[in-house]
């Protein structure tokens, strides 16, 4: 499998002989980065929201899922888990968390998720390889927070989404205050994230690993 971050919440994920994923597909004038011009058998939307739901940005006549349910596209099997609304601020906007089964490797997308969820969407969810999680507040979670969640679900990798770079237009927190509460003065940095399966990962501790948000050309 291979992971690549555009900025914000929107990622594509491959694996080979499976449907392509697009989470959170985002209007560059609202979120800042570069135009995307991506392709991919499935797009997944956490919110009803210009930073998230730029379907358009995405080609090749994907299936499009905004919301809770069981889906099953591609060999990718998909649920989503609707969480709480958001402030008025974000005008009640709710959020969807995805659970992504590609068979070898489970990935779980957190979306603009506020809250950190209860027990029992915590054991819903189950098994987490890898977890996409917002970092940077911004009506999401912010960085203590998103600590807790990792905590509760104990997945194997971190990749942090949802913060501040020179290219998001958004008013969100630093990676630097996430990893000050998760206690890291060391992070591997990497353009994409690459995983053969599970049993690669192996039994350590849960790691956190950044990707550089790959801006598509002009």
């Amino acid at each position: 499998m291979e992971i690549t971050w555009y900025g914000n919440s929107c990622f594509r994920l491959t694996e080979r002989g499976l449907a392509s994923v697009v989470t959170d597909p985002f209007d560059h004038a609202m979120a800042g980065y570069n135009p995307l011009k991506l392709k991919a058998e499935i797009v997944t939307v956490s919110c009803n929201d210009l930073a998230h739901n730029n379907t358009s940005a995405v080609k090749g006549d994907p299936f499009i899922i905004n919301g809770p349910g069981e889906y099953e596209i591609g060999g990718v099997f998909i649920t989503g888990i609707q969480t709480s609304p958001h402030g008025k601020e974000f005008k009640g906007l709710r959020n969807t968390i995805y659970m992504m089964d590609f068979g070898t490797l489970t990935v779980v997308h957190l979306g603009m998720v506020k809250d950190v969820p209860t027990q029992s969407m915590a054991e819903e969810l189950g098994t987490i390889n890898i977890a996409l999680v917002p970092v940077g507040d911004g009506g999401s979670l912010n960085s203590a927070k998103a600590a807790e969640v990792i905590s509760m679900l104990e997945p194997n990798i971190v990749i942090p989404m949802y913060y501040e770079t020179q290219n998001s237009k958004l008013p969100l927190d630093p990676l630097a205050k996430f990893l000050k509460e998760m206690g890291l003065t060391e992070l591997e940095t990497m353009e994409s994230y690459k995983i053969a399966s599970a049993a690669s990962l192996g039994e350590e501790e849960t790691k956190v690993i950044a990707l550089d948000p790959k801006l598509m050309a002009l």
